[in-house]
């Protein structure tokens, strides 16, 4: 059996036997236990009653966190003419069309967002299997399909997060930083475990949100109380 470091057995006895805390306590015991010797990523996992194979128990949405994720966003558009023009204004860190689809088909993807005009649809259509697999699509649900390239793309950088259920329910997302004050990241992961309730689908059944931990890159995670996730 592989033996663990001292940080990681310190961090997984500070939460052994720790669980359903509210989100402040949860939020103190992540951060206290993020000694990483870079700024470590809060992240959230919330497990859901769906099952996403049915298209009325899919869960997707976008929730722009009150105070930012804290990461810096790259940002890819599809837009050709003033479009064009107007994302490269707006801050998008790659603007294309034919040329932007070869380079994603030849295996370059340097981007963690990507925005396209309709018109660019029929391009785009064609980079499915490699940009769908990665989150990566444009999607008109989550505005990245847009001729408001420039909302989209300040959106994009100001701290926008999309989330998606995957096959076992599970939505997980980045909603801060280590390095944020306690009270921020309590108001992020509130602000995104809200746009998720919102989010439940017509076909969900029995009890939709079953468990919501938190955990930084490299610590173990801490389960928190539903109710207080909620705010109920």
């Amino acid at each position: 059996m592989a033996k663990h470091g001292k940080r990681t057995r310190a961090a997984r006895e500070a939460v052994a036997g720790k669980e359903n805390m509210t989100v402040e306590e949860a939020v103190a015991l992540v951060k206290s236990n993020a000694t990483a010797k870079f700024d470590e990523t809060v992240e959230i996992a919330m497990n859901l009653g769906v099952d996403p194979r049915h298209a009325d128990q899919m869960v997707r949405g976008v929730v722009t966190l009150p105070n930012g994720t804290g990461k810096t966003v790259r940002v890819a558009v599809f837009a050709r003419g003033p479009k064009a023009e107007e994302a490269q204004a707006a801050g998008a860190d790659i603007v294309g069309a034919e040329d932007l689809m070869e380079t994603i088909q030849g295996g370059k993807i340097e981007f963690d967002r990507c925005i396209a005009t309709p018109d660019m649809m029929p391009i785009v259509g064609r980079l499915g299997k490699i940009l769908g697999p990665r989150n990566l699509m444009p999607n008109p649900k989550v505005g990245t399909v847009t001729m408001d390239v420039k909302a989209a793309v300040e959106a994009a950088k100001g701290g926008e997060v999309q989330f998606k259920a995957e096959k076992a329910g599970v939505v997980h997302a980045g909603v801060g930083k280590a390095s944020f004050d306690e009270a921020k990241l309590v108001e992020n992961v509130r602000a995104f475990v809200d746009a998720v309730n919102k989010a439940k689908p017509s076909g969900a059944k029995g009890t939709y949100m079953q468990k919501v931990c938190l955990s930084s890159t490299m610590g173990p995670g801490v389960t928190v109380d539903v109710a207080s996730a909620t705010g109920n």
